[in-house]
């Protein structure tokens, strides 16, 4: 009944005022998200964003593996980059805490799922209204993406990241897709679908690697680093 009370108030008739100052001070509100989302994360220095379905369960392998990722980053002095909720984010949390590294959660206000795990710094939790701004602070301040398996909203951190590398508008970072069981269905449709039917380059399949084990993962990032100079992506 709520839902469906929220759904209604949402098909209100709203005179065009209405419309015009209520847009008028969104735009602060989206103002004040990105200022306060570029101060707080221009102090923290290079990160990995790490994304994957916030309804992984602790005892999942993913999760496992998610928390040792984050363990080498943090050892290697990288901080971590999590949506700031349960599931995989809080497993990227986790690893990072555990090695004492910085854990950076980027939290986004939903009406049912998402409150911010324990496991980040409390001066390193943002909140977020706006997906969009969310999204850019990811981009902006990461230096490399690890995606676990998750659902729509892995889909597109990830899809916008490739989509922003391959147009040149971000400097390019590696994009390390854990589990090659979860994601082979998908890239092999890309691969005989999107480049079978030349709307996407052969080189854009080497915007990112699978790989399938934590050490892996880690170690893709590493490489990268040892081999191109670290700069910001915008």
């Amino acid at each position: 009944m709520v839902k469906e009370d929220r759904i209604r108030s949402s098909f209100a008739n709203k005179t065009w005022q209405e419309i015009k100052v209520k847009d008028s001070w969104q735009i602060f509100k989206i103002m004040a998200e990105f200022v306060d989302g570029f101060e707080k994360l221009a102090k923290i220095g290079p990160c990995v964003s790490i994304f994957g379905s916030a309804r992984t369960q602790a005892d999942h392998k993913y999760y496992e593996i998610t928390v040792e990722i984050a363990r080498l980053l943090a050892q290697k002095g990288y901080g971590v980059i999590s949506g700031g909720g349960p599931g995989i984010m809080e497993a990227a949390n986790k690893g990072a805490h555990s090695a004492g590294g910085k854990s950076v959660g980027l939290n986004i206000e939903l009406p049912f799922e998402q409150f911010h795990n324990k496991y980040i710094d409390r001066d390193k939790l943002l909140e977020f209204n706006y997906f969009f701004v969310r999204k850019v602070m990811f981009t902006k301040y990461s230096q490399g993406y690890i995606v676990m398996p998750g659902g729509f909203g892995t889909m597109d951190e990830l899809f916008e990241a490739i989509t922003l590398i391959q147009t040149g508008k971000i400097a390019r970072f590696p994009i390390v897709l854990v589990g090659t069981e979860y994601w082979k269905g998908l890239f092999d449709w890309i691969e005989q679908s999107m480049l079978g039917n030349a709307y996407i380059s052969k080189e854009d399949l080497k915007l990112y690697r699978f790989v399938d084990s934590a050490e892996e993962a880690a170690d893709h990032i590493f490489r990268f680093y040892d081999k191109y100079l670290m700069k910001p992506n915008f």
